[in-house]
């Protein structure tokens, strides 16, 4: 995955280089009534395009914290809840008490 993004930014900045081999000129801006910056046409088109990307660049990297975070949590809660607890064996259940035989007659037969 690396290799291809790191594909796609050559094939940037080669493209931003022949546009500014191509198209270095001056141009004015007018910013206010009587402010005038007077810049080179590929300066303003990076600056441009780094004015719109660092936004949405800040907004990616504050929602993959985010999310980092939440993952973490939740795995530190799922690891918490399966450490088991050592259980207690119950106790035996006593024994039943034994019959005795007597030999007497039962109660009421004489």
């Amino acid at each position: 995955m690396q290799i291809i993004r790191t594909i796609v930014w050559v094939i940037l900045l080669i493209a931003l280089l022949l546009f500014s081999v191509n198209n270095w000129q001056d141009v004015e801006v007018k910013i206010w009534e009587g402010l005038i910056l007077q810049t080179k046409l590929p300066a303003l088109v990076v600056v441009s395009f780094l004015l719109g990307l660092a936004p949405m660049w800040l907004l990616h990297k504050t929602a993959a914290w985010r999310l980092r975070r939440r993952i973490g949590t939740l795995e530190n809660s799922v690891r918490a809840a399966s450490v088991s607890v050592p259980v207690e064996a119950p106790a035996p259940a006593p024994a039943p008490a034994p019959v005795i035989a007597t030999t007497e007659p039962p109660f009421g037969t004489l």
